[in-house]
């Protein structure tokens, strides 16, 4: 695909088509880099994306509970052994 170069403001830039930015999955920012003469336009992935959908399932499951919860109990040495 071709495109023109145009002016925007101060810059210059290019217009991208819409089914072009949905099939490389852009959503607002993007990170763009310089390799040799290419110039690469990439999504910026979220961190931690699907973790709520991730955290909801493992409730569903019963997955959700401290892996040492019968060491979370309080014992003597929390209270004596601790200096503030």
């Amino acid at each position: 695909m071709r495109a023109r170069i145009v002016k925007i403001g101060n810059s210059k830039g290019i217009r991208l088509p819409k089914p072009i930015i949905e099939q490389a999955g852009i959503a607002e920012d993007v990170e763009i880099a310089v390799e040799g003469e290419t110039i690469i336009i990439r999504p910026i992935s979220t961190p931690r994306a699907g973790w709520d959908q991730a955290f909801q399932q493992m409730a569903e499951n019963g997955d959700d509970l401290l892996v040492d919860a019968e060491e979370a109990v309080s014992h003597s040495w929390d209270e004596t052994e601790w200096q503030w």
